[in-house]
């Protein structure tokens, strides 16, 4: 067995017992009919559940943010897992209520419940998380004494200190689920193989991430080259000095108002790492779908959407010579036809390698299952953020806590 710095669930028997079990099913959602369009993190938790099949269990999740058209409650998510696990699940509509509290009160071994969404409630994300302030949130006080144990298997949100996720560590002991203890296994391969050269492919339109672990991926050693698409590519190209448009510099402003600690990121990794950071050459615009290059002019009115064949051919090879990839997120707008061919040829080409291949991010799973190389991969994450913030290295709030757990309540 693996050994890892915090509890899991092979340190406890949970029959007879009350577990709180915090999970991530937060998925693409209708925004009109609020059906569930892509069930793969709730598939996810099938092992974790069943190893409970013998406790009183209580699901914590969450869905959307604020102000988002998917921030809903979690009804539905209760009935379409209860029909992927076939089992019953109880929807309460309240997450530390008297209502909550009796339902969980009057549970029988075997049964579960969920909780609503832990976000409809502003002390898991609008407050100082200062160890005596969470301890003090009606979340804590009002859950504390109601649990056996806590099991936290949320892994797609390890990079958030919120209170579901950290609140009880100091009460009784947390332990990583299932999922969690798998998906860190699977990225300490990754992490710590010393099968060189190890490259990173890092791209989409969400770049704080990106450009920030691209930092430490390349200070601490993690890989030995970075391919950069989408976004992320473009503000490379931007600090570069390359005609980006109009369009493209707006994108990048006004979604990352840290643009300008980006741009100096981007500078410092350029200084110091200029032969290792992969560009594309050549680009397909949007509307116009035109192919044009480094050199040319891009019309203010067009948005670069997906990368051209030069820069595939120039991608490939970095690809083919790889040992270990890790894959997060798609060359340009993949889900509009004209636009797909360097995300369908980049990923084909991940796929078909002889690396080991670790991939996550929704973007990049939905373009994966998409284009039938899900099988060809031989680890698909059910983090995005949280994925590339573990392997650079960075500490990690969520892990960091059940650590300090282990330390509180001692060995199995």
């Amino acid at each position: 067995m693996t050994k890892f710095p915090f509890f899991t669930m092979d340190n406890f028997d949970f029959t007879d017992k009350m577990v709180y079990l915090r999970i991530d099913i937060n998925s693409p959602i209708n925004p009109i009919t609020d059906e569930i369009l892509d069930d793969s993190r709730f598939k996810s938790y099938i092992y974790t559940i069943n190893e409970l099949r013998n406790s009183k269990t209580v699901i914590v999740a969450h869905q959307g943010r604020p102000g988002d058209s998917d921030f809903i409650s979690l009804r539905y998510h209760a009935l379409h897992l209860s029909k992927i696990i076939k089992r019953d699940i109880k929807f309460v509509d309240s997450l530390f209520g008297e209502e909550a509290k009796k339902s969980i009160r009057e549970m029988k071994n075997g049964d579960i419940i969920m909780l609503e969404n832990s976000r409809f409630y502003s002390e898991e994300v609008a407050i100082n998380f200062d160890d005596e302030i969470v301890e003090n949130t009606h979340i804590v006080k009002s859950l504390s004494p109601l649990f056996d144990y806590y099991i936290i298997d949320s892994f797609a949100t390890i990079h958030r200190p919120q209170t579901t996720l950290t609140g009880f560590k100091k009460i009784k002991p947390n332990i990583a689920g299932k999922l969690m203890e798998r998906e860190i296994a699977m990225l300490n391969k990754f992490k710590f193989s010393e099968s060189r050269p190890k490259l990173a492919v890092l791209a989409g339109s969400k770049i704080n991430d990106a450009i920030r672990v691209s930092k430490n991926f390349f200070d601490k050693n993690i890989v030995d080259n970075i391919i950069f698409g989408g976004v992320a590519a473009n503000i490379f190209l931007w600090t570069l000095g390359y005609d980006i448009g109009k369009r493209n510099i707006d994108f990048i402003t006004k979604n990352n108002k840290n643009y300008e600690e980006l741009i100096k990121i981007c500078r410092y990794l350029i200084e110091k790492y200029y032969n290792r950071i992969i560009l594309p050459e050549d680009f397909i615009l949007n509307p116009s779908e035109k192919s044009v290059n480094l050199k040319s002019k891009i019309p203010d009115n067009e948005l670069i959407a997906d990368i051209g064949m030069k820069s595939i051919m120039k991608f490939k090879k970095y690809i083919d010579e790889a040992k270990s990839i890790f894959l997060n997120g798609p060359m340009g707008m993949y889900e509009i036809n004209e636009y797909s061919i360097g995300t369908r040829e980049v990923f084909t080409n991940v796929a078909y390698s002889n690396a080991m291949k670790i991939t996550g991010g929704g973007h990049t799973i939905n373009a994966i299952n998409s284009l039938g190389l899900s099988d060809n991969i031989d680890y698909i994450s059910t983090g995005g953020g949280a994925l590339i913030n573990y392997l650079s290295g960075d500490s990690i709030p969520v892990i960091d806590s059940l650590i300090e757990n282990k330390k509180i309540f001692g060995g199995s």
